[in-house]
């Protein structure tokens, strides 16, 4: 066996840091790396070394000079970038370095969904009927479709995530949709090889957690549903399935082990496989992720191995590449409650789950469950990268008890600064289906609008009026009256007006008095509240009503916080010079997120019509078109192609086309 003294984590984010603190409780020695974008990140603070990588985390070259640089044993992937990639693999060997993930040889099996598929079937696997012959043309496609029967999945060959994949319900429809589907997978994969599966109605995504070490042992740690997706991106995981009975729970261990066997896999894999909702006993392998997954934590908290309940699945990564076997074997190993994991993303499900960004002016993360987190106060999150900041994972004895503890978790969560999805998570995990554990990967899209929230309550805008109220208030007994927010007269005392802004309009509210005991008006309405505030919290008393707000403020927003949901409440007299512009112009092209514009089609003097494309943003993968709202003609260009915007940054104005 090998000892390793240091290991390089050659990724970012949540699983860097979760990594680094598994080496840290091992006596090992982190060396994590960084882009430009993540000099001052969290994983770069936590480890004990860190390394510049110019050419960022798909550096290969980079990495392994970075490894041998600090005197690195060996290289731990995570997920994601070089993770599943043959190729780094062997790099790192060439170099005399331990890969902590499986040959390369298994990488590539399995990574190439064509012959992954063949390979298990051999090995007595069941596979989704379909035809995934190497090297299909398109109307060997399509006669493959009409063969199997549509409803059909086009999918392709390499790589994953729901790119490239087509739901083809309609027989005209296939040329377009084979042709569409070719052209992400080449753009994402660099490879538009195609196949064809039946489509699984009501399907559900149920995985099974494999570990293998080098001396051919094998073993199962259950299965995680992870149903509940949203343009095939997985939102919330669970472990076990509330889906399977326990004879089935075996079967399908079984056979996620022969599928790590077929391809000789070392060390921790996921074996996916399609089950559809209507036959429970009935099931098809999907594919097979070389690497930990996203949401391994939930096997770890379910998972008792000899008698005791927990497992830390990346040291077992590090035993099996330093050349231990396996610690138990398959009867050793118990499922013992029930955990389930929600995914949170610097995303705003307002506005269509656009990714956001900004600074972290206040960080609240709940205690009592598991957080596997990447962010701290004060971070800056980009577009570069996936919008994913962290996972709350909650166990319980039950299902039952084990949503209720990750709701409330969620509940105590405050993220102020940018938009993230943890309002629209509650509402997801109080879903009767979800509760009930009838579910199926196309659940959110069908309850989408059920499950996103509705504007703000008026105690948001008042609670906002009155945290700023109280930032104007004086520190101890007011002497000169002048020191008043709302000055003095003579007569009764003075209104002071605050107007908000928010995505569901604007909201004044008039104050009078202090923020201790404030009359307060909306409208033609008149109430009383009062709040104070230890500089974290702000806690409001209005119509009877007792809340406690998470609360910041930045650059004339108020960011406020509570019960999961986050409001971003805009002064009015921030919009001033935007509404000038607007009125001067005709219309002002803003950004829909933070991200880099890739096209910037619009010139000066240039004549537009409604609807055309003058921009194009990218963020995290993402791309949004921002279109002419009205027939003009463009008076001023803000931004050009390559630069990176922020939320709402101006692109360009529009005025009206006169000559038109």
């Amino acid at each position: 066996m090998q000892q390793f003294d240091a290991v390089l984590v050659a990724n970012r984010g949540e699983i860097a840091v979760r990594v680094v603190r598994t080496l840290r409780r091992l006596g090992l020695r982190s060396v994590a790396v960084h882009s430009d974008a993540d000099r001052a990140a969290r994983h770069v603070a936590e480890a004990d070394e860190a390394v510049h990588l110019p050419g960022g985390y798909l550096d290969a070259g980079g990495v392994v000079e970075a490894a041998r640089r600090t005197g690195a044993q060996a290289v731990h992937p995570g997920y994601g970038f070089l993770a599943e990639n043959a190729r780094f693999a062997t790099a790192c060997a060439e170099a005399g370095l331990v890969f902590i993930g499986p040959p390369a040889a298994a990488i590539d099996s399995m990574g190439d969904k064509i012959r992954a598929k063949a390979t298990v079937s051999a090995a007595g696997v069941p596979v989704v009927p379909g035809r995934s012959d190497p090297g299909m043309s398109d109307e060997e496609l399509r006669e493959a479709a009409l063969d199997v029967g549509l409803p059909v999945l086009l999918k392709p060959s390499a790589g994953g995530g729901g790119k490239g994949m087509r739901l083809v319900h309609d027989p005209a429809a296939l040329p377009e949709q084979i042709a569409s589907a070719r052209r992400e997978a080449r753009s994402s994969f660099g490879d538009d090889a195609l196949f064809v599966e039946r489509f699984v109605a009501t399907p559900r995504h149920v995985e099974v957690q494999v570990l293998a070490d080098a001396r051919g042992g094998v073993v199962h740690l259950g299965e995680r549903e992870c149903s509940l997706q949203r343009r095939h991106q997985k939102i919330v995981e669970e472990a076990p399935s509330p889906l399977l009975d326990d004879a089935t729970r075996e079967r399908i261990g079984a056979a996620a082990v022969e599928a790590a066997r077929s391809v000789g896999y070392v060390g921790a894999g996921t074996v996916e496989f399609i089950v559809s909702a209507d036959r429970p006993d009935e099931f098809f392998f999907m594919e097979m992720n070389t690497r930990l997954q996203v949401e391994h934590p939930v096997t770890e908290l379910v998972i008792s191995a000899g008698g005791r309940r927990g497992v830390d699945l990346v040291e077992q990564q590090v035993r099996i590449a330093e050349g231990a076997p396996l610690p138990w074997t398959q009867d050793e190993l118990r499922l013992d409650g029930h955990a389930v994991e929600a995914r949170v993303y610097a995303e705003d499900p307002a506005r269509g789950f656009l990714p956001t960004g900004g600074r972290v002016l206040a960080l609240r993360e709940p205690a009592d469950v598991r957080v596997d987190s990447g962010i701290r106060d004060g971070d800056e999150i980009g577009s570069d990268y996936d919008p994913m900041l962290a996972k709350v994972i909650a166990w319980a004895p039950t299902r039952d008890d084990a949503l209720r503890r990750l709701d409330a978790a969620l509940g105590d969560t405050a993220i102020l600064g940018l938009h993230t999805n943890v309002g629209f998570l509650r509402a997801l995990l109080g879903h009767p289906d979800v509760r009930a554990g009838r579910l199926d990967t196309g659940l959110v899209e069908r309850e989408l609008d059920a499950l996103l929230d509705g504007p703000a309550d008026e105690d948001v805008p008042v609670a906002a009026a009155l945290e700023r109220l109280l930032a104007a208030e004086p520190a101890g007994p007011v002497v000169d009256p002048w020191e008043r927010p709302t000055g003095w007269r003579l007569g009764e005392p003075a209104w002071s007006r605050w107007r908000f802004a928010t995505p569901d309009g604007e909201t004044a509210v008039l104050l009078r008095g202090t923020a201790a005991d404030a009359e307060v008006r909306i409208g033609e309405d008149t109430t009383r509240a009062a709040a104070e505030s230890d500089g974290e919290v702000l806690t409001v008393t209005h119509r009877g009503r007792r809340r406690r707000y998470r609360y910041a403020h930045r650059d004339g927003t108020t960011w406020l916080s509570a019960g999961g949901r986050t409001w971003a409440l805009r002064e009015h007299r921030m919009l001033a010079e935007a509404a000038d512009r607007a009125a001067s112009s005709g219309g002002v092209l803003t950004s829909p997120m933070p991200g880099t514009v890739l096209v910037a089609d619009a010139a000066v003097g240039q004549p537009v019509r409604s609807g055309q494309i003058l921009f194009v943003v990218e963020a995290m993968k993402m791309e949004h078109a921002v279109t002419a709202p009205s027939d003009g003609v463009v008076t001023a260009v803000h931004v050009r192609k390559g630069q990176s915007v922020g939320l709402e940054q101006p692109l360009a104005a529009l005025g009206t086309d006169e000559a038109g």
